[in-house]
């Protein structure tokens, strides 16, 4: 009769079991422990729940009536010998994914040492509430629908923090990766990991600075204010190293009343997104806006998207430059401009460019001429 070698505790087990009946008694405990055929809900197991103060009993007797495991009698012994040996902790709450071919000991393993199913969701720097919602419903989480309902019901009191009157939460839902727990995600457990992280990350930040005497910054920005024109500095920052300059060119024409004349804010007042073959048109960007700031002087009412720490830094510590426009190469990289002829001039040489690149071969279809405007 062969010992199984992947149970270390399986001699004393077998004394016990063997002044309980022999080897009779032996052969039982063996069929005890060994897998059992379960029906599946994952591609690798099934998904077994343990309800937060489950005792040993009830998780054994779930186990047996799930199909999991062949004998509860079997899951006491292996629980009081966990005991005896004065084995610190015991079992653990959680979502577990158990294999068909896992023996009892394995099960019994996973639940002790508390190797619960986990899955993430990542976040990337400048997504917007609809993007995150798409994401979400995409990744099978959640319909989209209820993400934006959920980030339009502020708790005030969790979040004191949070700006007042704040429509929704656009903006303050940080940029990262999370680990949940289980297989289930709400859209309320979602959006507060996120605001969890933005109080724990961004908002020490903020309040450092403001408190610092050796701050450079010449705006006096509002915890509001700051994440939206971060937000506008995440969304046309591209190359890391332009960042602080574009968070200086704003800062700018901030200081001097000028329009921030920011294409991702018109496009978020529109609800578009241009290309590089597509544009914003002048009818676009004439567009009476809240969020279209060419024509509306200021700031947004709220931020544009989630910015991530370097740009919510940036717009802290901005770069002291004289420049005052900027426009995109559609490299990823800016050409910088002091004064308004410089920036027409740049917009040409860039727009002939792109028409030059875009412009169809004799037997292709005509396309619309790019028409790209920066601040």
């Amino acid at each position: 009769m062969k010992i199984v070698r992947n149970a270390p505790w399986i001699g004393l087990s077998l004394l016990i079991l063997l002044g309980l009946g022999g080897v009779r008694s032996y052969a039982w405990w063996q069929a005890s422990i060994a897998p059992v055929t379960a029906k599946t809900t994952t591609s690798q197991g099934t998904l077994f729940e343990v309800p937060p103060g489950s005792s040993a009993q009830e998780i054994g007797q779930s186990l047996q009536a799930a199909g999991l495991i062949q004998s509860q009698q079997a899951w006491q012994i292996w629980t009081r010998f966990q005991q005896l040996k004065g084995r610190s902790g015991g079992f653990q709450a959680g979502t577990y994914e158990i294999s068909p071919t896992e023996s009892m000991d394995a099960i019994a393993l996973k639940i002790w040492t508390g190797d619960i199913v986990r899955n993430q969701f990542t976040i990337p720097e400048g997504w917007s509430l609809r993007q995150m919602a798409e994401y979400f419903e995409q990744r099978g989480f959640f319909k989209a629908e209820a993400f934006l309902q959920a980030a339009q019901k502020i708790s005030p009191q969790q979040y004191p923090w949070l700006p007042p009157n704040l429509p929704f939460l656009e903006g303050f839902l940080f940029p990262d990766t999370y680990e949940i727990s289980g297989t289930t995600l709400t859209p309320e457990q979602a959006l507060r990991q996120m605001l969890d992280r933005f109080e724990q990350t961004a908002l020490p930040l903020y309040q450092s600075h403001t408190q610092s005497q050796q701050s450079t910054n010449p705006l006096q920005l509002s915890l509001l204010q700051w994440v939206t024109l971060a937000s506008i500095v995440e969304k046309e920052a591209v190359v890391p190293s332009e960042r602080r300059l574009i968070a200086g060119v704003f800062t700018n024409r901030l200081k001097q009343g000028m329009t921030l004349g920011s294409d991702p804010t018109v496009e978020y007042g529109l609800g578009i997104r241009q290309t590089k073959e597509q544009p914003l048109t002048l009818a676009q960007v004439r567009t009476p806006s809240p969020y279209n700031t060419y024509i509306t002087p200021g700031l947004p009412p709220t931020p544009i998207a989630s910015p991530g720490l370097a740009s919510l830094k940036a717009t802290l510590e901005p770069e002291q430059t004289s420049y005052l426009y900027f426009v995109a190469r559609y490299d990823g990289t800016h050409v910088f401009s002091r004064t308004l002829a410089e920036h027409e001039s740049a917009q040409t040489q860039i727009r002939d460019r792109v028409e030059a690149e875009t412009t169809p071969a004799p037997t292709s279809s005509p396309q619309s001429t790019p028409e790209r405007k920066k601040p």
